[in-house]
């Protein structure tokens, strides 16, 4: 017989779960968000379009954009801005598979601290997991994209002068390195964004697993 845990449910007192419903139940539910994640931001304006995890010039070239739109160069920022949130969209859709396969992997101590975590729970396992993999995967797609805009290597340059005076962070300062950055925090935000909402409403979800792990 399995082993079973007392949880505090999330919408009532303590209960009893096995560990085995516990894992099959987590994995579904992680695997369910971070599919409905990458749906999401995988298309077009899911970046460019969402204010959450749009992709925007880091801090001080950001606030110079405004002597650089003065001198001529609004339309080739505009289209950097837009190349960067273009590429982050066609990478996320690579990020299905690693994902998946991250939550069908997960071991039981995994799910039950999911299932006691709190909100970021699932964002820090896929965090752990797939980040280094998946910086890999996505630096050559956001290279391709942002490679065809004529402020790509400018930003590099200017970017790098930044960091070295300490006005930019240095992972910032690769043009590649900072939207590959960004489309993972993005990736990693909606991700806990789905995760939250199903912890609210687990009923919602239509999975009987999922009532039983999370409905409490």
């Amino acid at each position: 017989m399995a082993a079973s845990l007392g949880v505090v449910g999330f919408a009532g007192p303590a209960w009893s779960l096995s560990e085995s419903d516990a894992a099959v139940g987590v994995r579904a539910a992680i695997e369910r968000g971070a599919i409905a994640a990458v749906g999401l931001l995988g298309r077009t304006d899911g970046f460019l379009g969402n204010p959450k995890v749009r992709i925007d010039l880091p801090g001080p070239l950001a606030q110079a954009s405004g002597l650089l739109k003065a001198a001529g160069y609004g339309r080739q920022l505009d289209a950097l801005v837009t190349a960067m949130n273009r590429a982050a969209e066609a990478a996320v859709p690579q990020a299905r598979t690693l994902l998946v396969n991250a939550a069908k992997s997960m071991s039981v101590e995994d799910a039950l601290r999911i299932v006691k975590g709190g909100d970021t729970s699932v964002t820090d396992f896929f965090a752990r997991k797939t980040r280094e993999p998946l910086t890999q995967q996505f630096l050559p797609i956001v290279g391709r994209a942002t490679d065809k805009v004529s402020l790509a290597a400018k930003y590099d340059a200017v970017a790098g002068r930044a960091a070295r005076l300490g006005l930019l962070k240095e992972r910032d300062a690769d043009l590649r390195g900072y939207v590959t950055g960004r489309t993972l925090d993005g990736l990693y935000l909606v991700i806990g964004e789905q995760e939250r909402q199903m912890r609210r409403d687990p009923v919602g979800t239509g999975s009987a697993i999922l009532r039983k792990v999370f409905g409490g």
